[in-house]
């Protein structure tokens, strides 16, 4: 059994105490990489609000909240007590039984998150199994209706959807399908956004054969927040419904308040007939997606007397704990508003680096902000293309000064910062964050 140490009360807080592990040296942080590595990873000893504290004793702001997962800040201790009790009740049963925190979880979405017209909920760990089962349901639907014919994907040019050989088959980011093309399904891709190419591409396939249409609301990892045009998703639902495609949106990252509404597609008054999402629905706090759909979708897979399978965790009693904690805290503290109000407070604190020459643009809606990083006037090139990972370079650059913030980009899209912090960031924060990005873009690219 690892013994506990109580660290002393006045190196945490006062009146607080935190059982602590004995302190990992670099041999055993090294050790815990899949792939081997020279880098020694850091160690993270605790978080609290928007702040890591490393082992070295580095405090970090947490700007990219993570993955853009954390929006109710970390340490929220209701969330550990709630996720305490439901292992104390249940710790596993299969996904299609019931427990107190599945149907509450599902109830909590139903009435106050989701578009009315999503009646159908279910649940995954997370953001790539999420769309992994949207494209299976999609497929699934058309097989249920007698057009089994209708087994395409139309994916972005620009996206990212997961890790799974589906998810990636339908995403375009370079880097993360590279090496694995020769065993993807070849899925079409549609221009980013233009939609007479989304009719070429559904003309040229031939739309019997197309079951659905998938994208960000915002383009998130390959793009860094590359926001649409504001008639595009109200023009894509339309030619979906035209070819009797479904359409899918992927809210893994914009979803749940990221993008200052409860999900990115609410900015275009457009309901997807399928949507999925993770990330904010637990707030960072436990693994946990979702799957979302119309009785339309659905109900003739019923019908039909199929089903569909599910991942061995899926709707995990824990984490649906933490998902109805983090969805209460975020109603409470009114914390969806705080993103629209506090992203665009950040967004013009940030503008200002959009006259530094290798910035292109600072763009972004509610606390999903993109900067997106262009070629060095000197050498010339495109940022990922010739510049050797210029934009990891700023990323590394950020941390050793204490910050983090997400890199984007893939390979063919310029590369870019993602920012994406917990919604109870303070002014203070912003500003600490605002300084540190440009200092460090200054000094990887130079003056």
């Amino acid at each position: 059994m690892t013994p506990c140490f109580k660290r002393p009360v006045s190196e945490i807080a006062p009146g607080r105490q935190v059982c602590q592990t004995p302190a990992i040296d670099d041999q055993r942080a090294a050790s815990y990489a899949f792939i081997p590595s020279t880098d020694v990873p850091p160690v993270v000893e605790r978080a609290e609000g928007c702040t890591l504290f490393f082992a070295d004793g580095r405090e970090v702001i947490d700007a990219g909240g993570g993955a853009i997962a954390v929006n109710i800040g970390h340490g929220r201790s209701q969330v550990a007590d709630a996720v305490a009790e439901a292992t104390r009740r249940v710790s596993y049963v299969i996904p299609p039984w019931v427990t107190e925190e599945r149907v509450a979880l599902v109830e909590l979405l139903r009435n106050r998150w989701l578009p009315p017209e999503l009646t159908r909920v279910g649940f995954t760990s997370g953001g790539s199994e999420s769309v992994d089962t949207a494209i299976r349901l999609a497929i699934t639907h058309f097989t249920s209706v007698g057009q089994p014919e209708r087994r395409k994907v139309i994916g972005r040019e620009a996206s990212y959807h997961g890790v799974t050989l589906a998810s990636l088959a339908v995403g375009g980011h370079r880097a993360r399908r590279s090496g694995f093309e020769q065993v993807l399904v070849d899925h079409p891709r549609m221009p980013n956004f233009d939609t007479e190419g989304l009719v070429r591409v559904i003309e040229t396939e031939g739309p019997e054969t197309i079951a659905a249409v998938i994208a960000e609301p915002v383009i998130g990892a390959t793009a860094g927040a590359l926001i649409p045009p504001d008639d595009w998703w109200s023009g894509v639902r339309t030619i979906c419904d035209d070819h009797g495609i479904l359409l899918i949106t992927d809210e893994v990252m914009t979803g749940f308040g990221r993008t200052g509404r409860k999900f990115g597609i609410d900015h275009w008054d457009v309901v997807p007939d399928i949507m999925v999402g993770g990330k904010g629905l637990s707030g960072g706090y436990a693994p946990l997606g979702g799957v979302f759909a119309t009785d339309q979708v659905v109900g003739p897979i019923a019908d039909a007397g199929r089903g569909l399978m599910f991942f061995t965790y899926s709707a995990h009693s824990a984490a649906c704990a933490a998902g109805i904690s983090a969805l209460t805290i975020l109603e409470d503290e009114d914390l969806v508003a705080a993103s629209t109000t506090k992203g665009a407070n950040f967004l013009e604190r940030l503008r200002p680096l959009e006259a530094h020459p290798n910035v292109t643009e600072v763009r972004g809606l509610g606390l999903m902000i993109g900067i997106e990083l262009t070629a060095n006037p000197v050498t010339g090139g495109s940022v990922s293309g010739t510049s050797g990972g210029l934009g990891a370079r700023v990323v590394a650059e950020a941390m050793r000064r204490g910050v983090w913030v997400y890199p984007a980009g893939d390979g063919h899209v310029p590369d870019a910062l993602l920012i994406g912090p917990p919604f109870t960031i303070t002014d203070a924060e912003m500003d600490r964050v605002v300084t540190v990005v440009t200092e460090s873009i200054t000094t990887v690219y130079g003056d």
